[in-house]
This record gives structure tokens, sequence and C-alpha cells, in this order.
């Protein structure tokens, strides 16, 4: 009896190991080992991986500040930067959606203050995608509105004034009033006398890091990179954004259409498809749509695959002083992930 019973133990036992490999995403070890690497830098941070709205993969590794050593947690704050970006097109569409906007109009028509010539010729559009050629609001174009392609901070600023002059509400309250709609409990707009649990962000020099002691947000720049979150509330928003929970279709087909071309080297070495502040990428079939943030000793990563309903968030607090290192495990970790929707 004692042997009948300790067979039946054995196979429960090899069952739920059988059923947890088969659960288990195939990509959790790769990424397990990854973000354990200390070369060519450590990663502090953490990765957040849903499908269907549950978690597959959910990792803190790493320090909420250096100094104190105290460790990151899954719902520790960070600074996304220009992932804030894409949250201003979700606002200034909703303007569009009311009416109080059009996208092709020229820009002088909301910001009657502007004095060079070209508000009379750049549109919102042009604004969103990154195509206008603002490079001073005091100083000429750089190219040709819609004729060419140049990412910056600028256009979101004007966008962020744009849409406080046509609702008569500050970007901060709009934000928040959205955040709070949509239930991200832990998102807000960054203000020095309301930090939360925002974490530290770090400077990485040579594999040492050190603490930002003074954040360049301010209220100006708020609408390009001013936004505080959590994975878990990027990944609710990647959710409601993308099933049609935010935006009508039109306007949500709008922001992920590919309206300009832009290479960015997380995303691959060819140009690829830019909306208003979203990259649409293809990479052997799959297609998904996503930015990145990096300032203020931050770095981040938002990527959408609509094909699997599925986010791939990585969120860090420091940002390494080499170029090359910037996004260097945001990208593998994409990679890990990609590879494992391409055998299936």
């Amino acid at each position: 009896m004692k042997l009948i019973n300790l067979l039946c133990l054995a196979l429960s036992f090899l069952s739920f190991t059988a059923l947890y490999g088969q659960n288990k995403p195939d990509y959790a070890n790769r990424i397990d080992s990854l973000i354990r690497n200390k070369s060519p830098r450590p990663f502090n941070g953490v990765v957040l991986i849903t499908q269907h709205g549950q978690d597959k993969y959910s990792k803190a590794y790493g320090f909420e500040n250096i100094k104190t050593r105290h460790p990151l947690q899954m719902d520790d704050q960070f600074e996304i930067m220009s992932n804030t970006k894409q949250i201003t097109s979700v606002l200034v569409l909703k303007e569009v959606e009311k009416g109080k906007i059009n996208l092709h109009s020229p820009i002088k028509k909301y910001l009657p203050n502007l004095t060079q010539p070209w508000a009379d010729s750049v549109t919102v559009h042009q604004l969103l995608n990154h195509t206008h050629g603002i490079v001073d609001t005091e100083k000429p174009l750089l190219f040709k509105p819609g004729s060419d392609f140049k990412y910056g901070n600028l256009s979101n600023i004007l966008l962020g004034k744009i849409i406080e002059n046509t609702s008569k509400k500050s970007y901060t309250q709009l934000a928040n009033a959205l955040f709070k709609q949509l239930k991200m409990k832990n998102t807000f707009c960054y203000s020095k006398t309301n930090r939360r649990n925002l974490v530290s962000g770090h400077i990485n020099k040579d594999n040492v890091l050190t603490v930002v002691q003074d954040p360049f947000i301010n209220d100006e720049n708020l609408p390009a990179d001013g936004v505080i979150t959590t994975a878990k509330d990027l990944s609710i928003w990647d959710s409601l954004l993308h099933n049609g929970k935010i935006l009508n279709p039109k306007t949500y087909a709008l922001m992920t259409s590919a309206s300009a071309m832009s290479q960015h080297d997380v995303f691959g070495k060819e140009k690829m498809g830019y909306g208003y502040n979203i990259r649409i990428v293809k990479d052997n079939g799959i297609e998904y749509l996503g930015h990145t943030g990096l300032g203020d000793g931050f770095a981040s990563l938002n990527i959408y695959i609509p094909a699997y309903d599925m986010s791939v968030i990585v969120l860090e607090n420091q940002m390494s002083e080499e170029s090359n290192l910037y996004y260097y495990f945001e990208t593998l970790i994409k990679n890990i992930v990609l590879q494992s929707l391409h055998k299936k």
C-alpha cells in the first residue's frame, strides 16, 4: 500500500511539473539568465510581459536607489520619458474626436502667438509624426513640412500647448483625468512636490551608478517626457488603447498607421513606419507597435504585438553614458520574445 501511495505521489509530482513546464513561457529562462548577466552592464529595472490581460513574466531586479540599496518592486514608479509622447497623441486625438482640433489645420490656428511664417503651413498632423521641420520657434524650418522626418521634444511641447488652448485645462489636468478614467491608479504627471513611489534615476559610468539629483522635467516639457507610471499600468494602457477602449476606430487607425518613415537601432537597421508618436515595425512577419524612452537616468521600452494581444514592457532606472548600451537589455528582451513567437 505504501508503495502504491508513493507511486501516486510521484505521478502527481511529475504531472504538476509537466503542466508547469507547459505553462511557463519558453522565453522566461532566457530572460532570467540575461538580466542576471553583469556584462557589458548590469540590468536595473523591471520586466513585465502580459498576454490577454494575464501576466506571463514579471520580474524586478536591482535597486530603487543605489545608495539605500532598497530592492526594486514591481509596483514601483518610473519616469518613462518619450513613451509619454504616445499619451500626448491620445489627448490630441480625443480633442479631434470632440471637433476641437483639425489635424490638417495650420498650427497658427491653435497657437496664435507663434510669429514665424511657417506657423501658417505646419499642421497638427505634422507635429504628431515629426515631419514638421521645426528646430526652434524663433528660427526657419529645417525642411519643407511633410518632406522629411526629424524626431524631437519640441513638437510635443507644442502639442501640449495646443490641447491646453482648446480644452482650457492644463496638460496635467487632462492627463491625470484620463489616467483616473482608465483606472491607471499608479500613473501621474511628474511634480516636484508629489513623487509618490517614483524611484531614483541613475547614470551608469563604467558600471558605477550615480543617482540623478535634479530631474529635468518641468511644466513645459511634460507632454514630451513627464509621465510617471508602473509596468502594470502601462500594460493596462496597451490593452485599452489597442483594443478600442480609448479612441474610436478612425482616430486609432490614424495614430497607428505609418505616415512617416524612421530608423531606430532598437527596432532594426532599416527605416520602419512611424505614426503619431508610435513606431510600426515588422519583424519576420510579426507586426508590433511601440516606442522607447530615455533620459533623467531612466530607459524604457513598451511594445504591443496585436496578433498575440501581448505587451512587452521594460523599465530601467539607469541610463548608460555609452550610447551603444542605452537599450542593451530592452533590445535583447524584445528579441527573445519575438524569437519565441517565430517558433510557433
